[in-house]
């Protein structure tokens, strides 16, 4: 039971890490953000649509043409909004942090020293052509 102790004082200092209270913030802020959330909205709305025009045995390629327009366009003014920006960088913050954390207990169920061990780096190029997985 001792090993649920330390994971629950893990998650403590978790959310005092100010990568997490940055992340929290940024969500209540998405969360709140009432005309980014219709925009998101419409793209959902627009996506289903979509989906549906082209699974009917009679395509409509104008209205499909002009549904994905609709989506590229909703997709970027939800990525563009302040709001999202801040929300997408606090995320990767965050998912870094989890991403060391993660690392060290790996290399730690892998036999390293839990006392030296330290997090591994990985470059990234964000093309995942070549890529044989995500770290």
């Amino acid at each position: 039971m001792a090993i649920l102790d330390v994971t629950r004082k893990l998650g403590e200092e978790i959310q005092k890490d100010e990568r997490f209270i940055t992340f929290a913030k940024a969500k209540l802020d998405l969360d709140g953000d009432k005309e980014l959330q219709d925009k998101i909205g419409d793209f959902n709305v627009t996506r289903m649509n979509l989906e549906q025009e082209c699974e009917k045995e009679t395509k409509d390629e104008a209205k499909i043409g002009e549904l994905n327009e609709k989506l590229r366009t909703v997709y970027s003014e939800v990525m563009a909004s302040k709001t999202m920006l801040d929300f997408n960088t606090a995320k990767s913050a965050l998912d870094g942090m989890l991403n060391d954390i993660n690392s060290v207990i790996m290399q730690c169920v892998d036999g390293a020293d839990p006392k030296t061990v330290e997090p591994e780096t990985h470059s990234c190029s964000g093309s995942c052509d070549s890529c044989g997985g995500c770290h």
